[in-house]
């Protein structure tokens, strides 16, 4: 007989753990606004879960609309220091270290499984001293460049070097993409949205949650079995 008793809980990065999308939506709206234009949030929310794989390039769009009278590269930095700033000031999911530490006391195994780059993700978790409670972390660095979320393999990696089977999984995802990677993969996947990514269509997910500390992990558990 198959086991099916959950044993092991992943992670997304970018907007779950640590909401690094909301702030860089902020530097993107405040750099349009200067040059008179608003931040076309449509298109810019198409970009969020999508590492790597993005449809919308803010910077050349704006040069685009200002008629090439910007320098693109310029743009593209200073957004990254401003949203760096930002994100450096931005706490823990809400709820997070509490389900880790529920997790731990229950015997189940921690991972991280992100599209982002792993120069990206290890820094801030580890300066978030986080780095060390997790059993495996899974980044883009890990499959290949076009493999990323919405794809499923990330997922499918993570569960495998757990050693679990995607049934005995419980995947945590803030984002569409990263929905659709963790369903693809057949994990059980819990929405949490953030200012930004609760504008978005989550309905693809298991369940959908406000934060984590609206379901504790052992009713959680029971139902997702």
């Amino acid at each position: 007989m198959m086991i099916t008793a959950i044993q092991a809980l992943l992670f997304d990065f970018d907007g779950l753990i640590l909401d690094t999308e909301t702030p860089e939506l902020r530097v993107w709206k405040k750099i349009y606004a200067e040059y008179g234009f608003e931040y076309p949030l449509e298109r810019g929310l198409k970009n969020v879960g999508r590492w790597g794989n993005t449809a919308f390039d803010p910077a050349a769009y704006l040069h685009e609309i200002t008629h090439d009278s910007l320098d693109q590269k310029a743009i593209r930095i200073r957004h990254h220091d401003e949203s760096t700033v930002l994100i450096e000031r931005q706490p823990v999911g809400e709820g997070l270290e509490e389900y880790m530490s529920e997790a731990r006391r229950l015997g189940l195994r921690l991972a991280v499984a992100s599209s982002s780059p792993r120069s990206w993700v290890e820094p801030h978790l580890s300066r978030l001293g986080l780095v060390h409670r997790f059993d495996m972390i899974i980044t883009g660095d890990d499959v290949a460049p076009e493999r990323v979320k919405p794809h499923p393999d990330i997922y499918v990696k993570t569960v495998e070097h757990l050693g679990v089977a995607p049934a005995q999984a419980i995947a945590f995802e803030d984002s569409p993409p990263g929905v659709a990677a963790a369903r693809a993969a057949g994990i059980f996947v819990v929405a949490v949205p953030n200012p930004t990514t609760a504008q978005l269509d989550l309905g693809g997910a298991n369940l959908v949650v406000a934060s984590l500390t609206a379901l504790p992990l052992p009713d959680l558990l029971q139902r997702a079995v």
